[in-house]
C-alpha cells in the first residue's frame, strides 16, 4: 500500500521525494517528534483551543481511526512479507580477483552492467503484496584493508552462476571466488576504533531540475571508451581512488559500497520514470533558448509578445546530447555509501577530507556531481556543545556498520536517498582497472585456476 493513498500523503511524499532529489533527507522520526513537541507547546500556550482540537478528532474518530487502523496494519503485513521473502534468500560475496594483463576499456564493465538490468519477482501485485517479493538489489564493493585492494560483488546465490559467466565473457583470465564477508571481521563502530563514514548521492547546480537524468563525468569524458589508445595516454579516474586506498597503513581500513538495481517509479512517486524526467529537462533547457520579439498590432496598436524558435548554445547543445545519450541507456537506482576506519591509535582524522573528495574526478560541470548527504559524520560541525557525551557520534556511527553490512538502501527499515545512474555511470564508478594502473596494495594473479566444468561426461 502507497502512503500517497491517504489524504494529503500524496502531497507530502512528493515534497519529500523533491527535497531527497537535491541530496536533501529527512526521515520521518524527526518529524513525528516535532510535531509531537509541537502540540504539548500549543497546549500550553492555548489550552483551551488545544482541548478543542483534541474533542474534534474524537468526535469524528469512528471515521478516520479505522481507516488509519486498517492501512497501518496492511502496510505492517506487507513489511512482514517482505521481511519473511529476504530472510528465505542466500547471499553470498564474491572477491574479483584481477588478471595480470587487462586491456579492457570500462565499456566492457558497462555491459556486464547492461546485462544486470533485470528485476525479477514484481511483476503482479499478487507477488508484491501477497507474496512480499521485492526485486533482487547487487552491491560492488571496492575495500583497503590494510593498504590491500580488493573488489568484491555483494549478491544472491541464485544469481551467481549469471553474474560468473557475465564477468568471464568479458574478462576471461579473471578469477571469481566466494570470500568471507570483510564487514564482519572487525567492528569499526566499537570502543577501540574510530570511523568516518558516509553517504553520497547525485547533485546538480540549484538552477537546474531534476539531477538524475544529468550524467556525472564518465569514462567517455576521459577518452577511454576509444579502443588502442596508448597506456601512457590513459587518464582513468578511478585509478585516484584506487592509489588512495593502497596508501592505508596495515590497521586502517577503507570501505567503498555501490548498490544498485533496475530503476522503475518509485523515487517520483509513481508518476513518472527517469527517462521522462530527463524529457521534461531537455525540454526545459530548449524552452530557456527561446528567444522573444514584439511587434506592433497595425490593427489594435498593442504591442504583441511572440516566441522565438529555441537557438540553445554549443555548451546547451552538449548537454541535451549527454542527456539523451544517459537516459537512453539502462538505468538503476544507485546507493553509495562509504566507511573509513581504524583503531584509534592508526586512525587519521585528515582522512575525513579524502573521503568527501573521493568523488572528485566524475564530476562533470556542465552536468552532475556526486554529494555527500551530511546524515553521518559529515553532519556534525565538532563544536565542544553539539555532542558533549559523543552520544550522537555513537549513534550514527553504529548505525551506518549496521546499514554497510545488510547492504541495505532500497527497502524498510532502511530507504536512502538514492541517485538514479545510467549503465555508463555505473561502470565508470566501478570497473576492472586496466593494467596501467600499478598501484602496489592492488594484487593480480599469474594465471586463473578455475575448476572443471560441470557438464563434463562421465
Amino acid at each position: 500500500m502507497n502512503p500517497s493513498d491517504l489524504p494529503l500523503m500524496k502531497f507530502v511524499v512528493k515534497q519529500r521525494n523533491k527535497l531527497s532529489s537535491k541530496g536533501h533527507y529527512i526521515d520521518w522520526e524527526p518529524v513525528a517528534w516535532t510535531f509531537a513537541i509541537i502540540n504539548v507547546l500549543f497546549l500550553f500556550l492555548a489550552p483551551f483551543q488545544a482541548l478543542r482540537n483534541f474533542e474534534f478528532l474524537l468526535f469524528f474518530a469512528p471515521l478516520w481511526l479505522p481507516l488509519l487502523t486498517i492501512y497501518a496494519a496492511a502496510n505492517r503485513v506487507v513489511q512482514y512479507r517482505r521481511a519473511k521473502f529476504l530472510a528465505k534468500q542466500k547471499y553470498v560475496l564474491l572477491e574479483l580477483r584481477l588478471p595480470r594483463e587487462t586491456k579492457k576499456t570500462p565499456l566492457a564493465m558497462e555491459l556486464f552492467f547492461s546485462n544486470m538490468h533485470f528485476g525479477p519477482g514484481e511483476s503482479t501485485n499478487y507477488k508484491v503484496y501477497k507474496l512480499g517479493n521485492i526485486r533482487p538489489w547487487w552491491s560492488v564493493e571496492i575495500v583497503s584493508l590494510g593498504g590491500q585492494v580488493h573488489f568484491y560483488i555483494w549478491t544472491r546465490e541464485a544469481h551467481r552462476r549469471g553474474i560468473e559467466s557475465y564477468l568471464y565473457s568479458q574478462y576471461p583470465d579473471m578469477e571469481i571466488i566466494e570470500a568471507e564477508d570483510y564487514s564482519l571481521i572487525t567492528d569499526p563502530s566499537d570502543d577501540e576504533h574510530k570511523l568516518f563514514g558516509e553517504e553520497f548521492i547525485k547533485s546538480i547546480p540549484d538552477e537546474k531540475g531534476q539531477p538524475d537524468p544529468y550524467p556525472i563525468k564518465t569514462y567517455i569524458e576521459y577518452g577511454l571508451d576509444k579502443a588502442g589508445t596508448k597506456p601512457e595516454e590513459q587518464i582513468d579516474p578511478l585509478a585516484q581512488v584506487i592509489e588512495l586506498l593502497g596508501s592505508l597503513g596495515p590497521k586502517e581500513q577503507f570501505w567503498i559500497q555501490i548498490m544498485f538495481r533496475i530503476t522503475k517509479k518509485e523515487k517520483y512517486n509513481g508518476e513518472k520514470d527517469w527517462k521522462k524526467a530527463g524529457q521534461e529537462e531537455i525540454a526545459k533547457i530548449r524552452e530557456a533558448t527561446r528567444q522573444k520579439s514584439y511587434y506592433i498590432d497595425p490593427a489594435t496598436g498593442k504591442k504583441v509578445e511572440t516566441d522565438g524558435f529555441p537557438n540553445p548554445t554549443k555548451g546547451q547543445l552538449e548537454t541535451i546530447a549527454d542527456i539523451e545519450r544517459n537516459i537512453n541507456k539502462p538505468g538503476f537506482d544507485v546507493g553509495i555509501r562509504t566507511i573509513y576506519s581504524g583503531p584509534k591509535d592508526s586512525y587519521q582524522g585528515f582522512m575525513s577530507s579524502f573521503v568527501l573528495a573521493l568523488w572528485k574526478p566524475f564530476a562533470n560541470e556542465t552536468g552532475a556531481s556526486l554529494k555527500q548527504l551530511g546524515g553521518y559524520s559529515a553532519g556534525f560541525n565538532d563544536y565542544p556543545w553539539e555532542d558533549p557525551k559523543g552520544l550522537a557520534h555513537d549513534f550514527v556511527e553504529k548505525k551506518i556498520v549496521k546499514l554497510y553490512r545488510r547492504r541495505a538502501f532500497f527497502n524498510q527499515p532502511y530507504q536512502g536517498p538514492w541517485s538514479i545512474m545510467s549503465s555508463e555511470e555505473l561502470a565508470t564508478l566501478f570497473h576492472i582497472p586496466s593494467s596501467t594502473i600499478n598501484t602496489p596494495g592492488l594484487p593480480r594473479i599469474q594465471s586463473t585456476t578455475r575448476g572443471a566444468p560441470t557438464n563434463l561426461p562421465v
